[in-house]
């Protein structure tokens, strides 16, 4: 059969994951330097930090024939101190914004991958374009502050609408509903 209207190809599914393996590492930096550095400008050169030593870091990962293919989205955790862990460097690139629930189910596997751990509280600074989307969520607003010159809001994650997962490695293979591109 000849194609007439030339198809894009849509991603059939993604893996969203803790990172274990070295490009999904690389992966997850690129994209972060990507966005809050050439697309946002926040940073000057890196976003680097020393939470990325002791931060588990999680992927989105595209799939090409249902093999992991490239970092899509990323966010990092950590406890900060006794039950208390935050989430912090939530990116999706850009060309996979349209795709249904990236960073929705990038976030639920962070609160999901603390709560496993013994949290108690689950905080993040979420960017005020962002703050309707958490609030989907079932986070609630604790205050407004401004980081690296930045509007952010300071919200709560509220834990019995995310169950533990013990697993965060294994994670889960997320099937989007295709949504049409914006013009």
């Amino acid at each position: 059969m000849i194609e007439i209207e030339p198809r894009h190809f849509h991603c059939p599914g993604y893996y969203i994951r803790a990172a274990s393996k070295r490009f999904e590492a690389e992966g997850a930096a690129a994209l972060r330097r990507r966005v809050f550095v050439e697309e946002q400008g926040i940073f000057p050169s890196h976003d680097r930090d020393d939470i990325d030593m002791i931060a588990t870091h999680l992927v989105a990962l595209s799939t090409y024939a249902h093999e992991a293919d490239q970092v899509v989205g990323t966010v990092r955790i950590h406890e900060e101190a006794p039950r208390l862990w935050w989430g912090t460097r939530l990116a999706v690139d850009c060309d996979f914004r349209a795709v249904g629930r990236l960073g929705a189910e990038l976030i639920r596997l962070a609160v999901c991958s603390a709560n496993a751990r013994g949290c108690d509280r689950f905080l993040a600074h979420v960017q005020m374009q962002n703050v309707t989307l958490f609030k989907r969520l079932h986070w609630r607003p604790l205050e407004e502050i401004t980081i690296h010159g930045t509007p952010h809001m300071r919200m709560e994650a509220d834990l019995d609408h995310y169950p533990p997962c013990a697993d965060p490695v294994a994670g889960w293979y997320h099937r989007p509903r295709i949504r049409e591109q914006r013009r």
